[in-house]
Formats: C-alpha cells, structure tokens, sequence
C-alpha cells in the first residue's frame, strides 16, 4: 500500500527520481498541450439509429477508425446521472482510508479484482507511472460482482448498471463497424467480445508534469475501448507527428480501436497510439472499458476483406498469444505486430 502514489503524493516535491522519465520519453511543454476538437465526435441517435441516418452513422465510424483509431460518441443512450454517480463512485474509492483499500492491493497478476500502482509490475520497473488503478472483469455480472470492492455503498450498484450499458453501446458500435467493413451484421458477437475488462485510473496532482507519465504511449491489445474521461484533460492521441488532446466532453464516450479489430479489419481500421498525461493542479480519475476475446478465441482478417487486390496481412492465432506477446514486448507499438505479420 505505501506504494500507491495516492498515499504519498501530498507529502513530495520535487518530483521522485523514479519517476521521471529519459529525456526523449518525457511529455515535456506537450503534458499542457490544448485540447483539440479534431477528434472526431459522432451522434448515435440515442444508441438506436435506423435509416440513412444509420447509413451516416456507419461512415462517420469507419472514416473516424480509419484516420483516427479514436473518436467520441454522444447521445449513446446512458444517461447523464448514471455516468456522473459512476465516476462518482470511482473517485471515492480512491479517497478512501487506506485501510479500506488494502484487501486489493496486490501485485499478484492473477488476481481478477486488484488495486495496482503504476503498471502493476512495480519491483521491475525502472521508471514507474504517476497512477494508480483498480482493475477488474465486469462480465458476466453476476460472475464477477461479488469479488468487487463494497466501499463505497454504491460501487457495486452504479457500476455494474454501468458497465453493463457500456458494454452495449460498445456492441451495438461493433455492429456498425461490421456493417460498414461488409463482413456480416454481428461478426464480433460471442467469442470475440466475450469480456469486459474495467481500469480505473487514477492520476493526483504531480508536481512536475513535464517529466514523468500517467501511462506511456501505447495500442490497446483488445477488441476495442470504451473510456469514461471525466472533466479533467488528460488524454493524448499521436496522429501525423503529433500528440493530440482529446476534449472532455460532459456526456461523451472515448471509443478507440484496438489492436485485434486492426488485424480482422486486415488493416482497414487504425488501432492509435495514445497516452495519459498528468497536471500539477487537479487529480483526474478516469475508466476504461476493454471489450476482449477470450483467450482461446481465434483471430485472424476476416474473409471477407481478402481478395487479390487486398492480401492477407496478419496470420491467424489465438488470442492468449497475442496478449503473452504484447506483455514480453511491454507494448511496444514498433515491435509486438511483428510476429503476426505475413509475408506479402
């Protein structure tokens, strides 16, 4: 526990050597780079559209997937109070007594509901991450719900109600994706989306942003990522050079496509490197939602996107490989698609 940088952070200045990152890694003047409205931010029609007004939907997600790997929808059909009372709940846990948050610690990966600082491997490192974050599967519910923490009151309430939505809107955008790729309405249904995975990340005021990271750049090895930003700047996507702020917005979903829809879009979709910079002023709390295969799933480009104009990229595998590859290569984005790559 006395590790968590939630437990000591009031009590430093300057900023711990363990923390700060090499010259070329760190945010630097970008860790207060604006926000920019460029990230591409998609009406759902309250998460039922039908119509051409679908017909829009559709290609707005696939131009957005395919330059950006990022966007952000609104009117997905979660209410505004059950998102509010959830981040609510989450920056609770946060505040609680350190007594109260000690049965989760762990730094045991096999653990399903764990509190973790930095990257959960924090004897290995050497530099650690200005985060903490509590991680746990969400579905199915009633599987998984009993083994979450029951402080605060209302943790287990509003977030499994929520999780539950996100997984929703997370699905019916799977069809939309599988809709405009033309592989078939509900390609990404069963063993390709059968978990839902929650981090809750926790960043406190830092005292010198400029030097360390909340989460360094990386891809997300799943499915795709549903990311409850909060009110508080933080988030980062690199597109054409550059590193690009991606606004709060009040009602707003952060949907970004992971590695796996990459490689059965067999390259037609974009999975973006993204990172978490931190602020001196505020501490931001966030939550994001990793729609995943199970582990034995097989993955592989989807048939119907192969021809003789459009060659198989990726090789098939099962998930589990993937996910062993990207933790020995620490998600390094230049390498951990290397091994699944085809010889064109």
């Amino acid at each position: 526990m006395e590790k968590l940088v939630s437990s000591w952070y009031n009590n430093v200045q300057p900023l711990p050597e363990t923390y700060i990152f090499p010259p070329n890694a760190r945010p630097g003047k970008l860790s207060t780079l604006p926000s920019s409205d460029n990230i591409p931010v998609i009406n759902l029609g309250g998460g039922g559209a039908e119509g051409h007004d679908r017909t829009r939907i559709v290609e707005q997600i696939l131009e957005a997937s395919q330059e950006f790997g990022f966007f952000q929808v609104i009117n997905h059909g979660i209410s505004e109070n059950l998102l509010h009372d959830t981040m609510d709940v989450f920056r609770e846990f946060f505040a609680l007594p350190p007594e109260d948050k000690a049965s989760f610690f762990s730094e045991d990966p096999n653990k399903l509901c764990r509190l973790i600082t930095s990257t959960g491997n924090y004897d290995r490192e050497n530099v650690h991450l200005w985060r903490d974050a509590l991680r746990h599967p969400c579905h199915p519910l009633e599987k998984f719900i009993p083994l979450w923490p029951q402080q605060p009151l209302k943790y287990r309430e509003h977030v499994g109600k929520c999780s539950t939505q996100v997984r929703k809107v997370a699905l019916n955008i799977l069809d939309l994706i599988s809709e405009g790729l033309g592989i078939g309405y509900g390609h990404f249904s069963d063993e390709l989306s059968q978990e839902t995975l929650l981090s809750v990340n926790y960043y406190p005021p830092c005292p010198d942003p400029s030097l360390t990271l909340g989460i360094t750049k990386h891809c997300d090895p799943n499915l795709i990522t549903i990311l409850l930003q909060g009110d508080v700047h933080g988030l980062q996507v690199f597109k054409d050079g550059e590193w690009i702020g991606v606004e709060p917005l009040p009602q707003g979903l952060v949907v970004n496509i992971g590695y796996q829809l990459q490689i059965i879009s067999n390259g037609k979709l974009k999975c973006a490197e993204h990172r978490a910079v931190t602020n001196s002023s505020n501490a931001r709390t966030s939550a994001a939602f990793f729609i995943a295969p199970s582990q034995d799933c097989h993955i592989q480009p989807a048939a119907a996107l192969i021809n003789a104009s459009n060659p198989q990229i990726y090789k098939g595998f099962q998930y589990k490989e993937f996910l062993s590859n990207y933790l020995m290569k620490q998600g390094n984005t230049e390498v951990v698609l290397e091994p699944f790559k085809l010889q064109i």
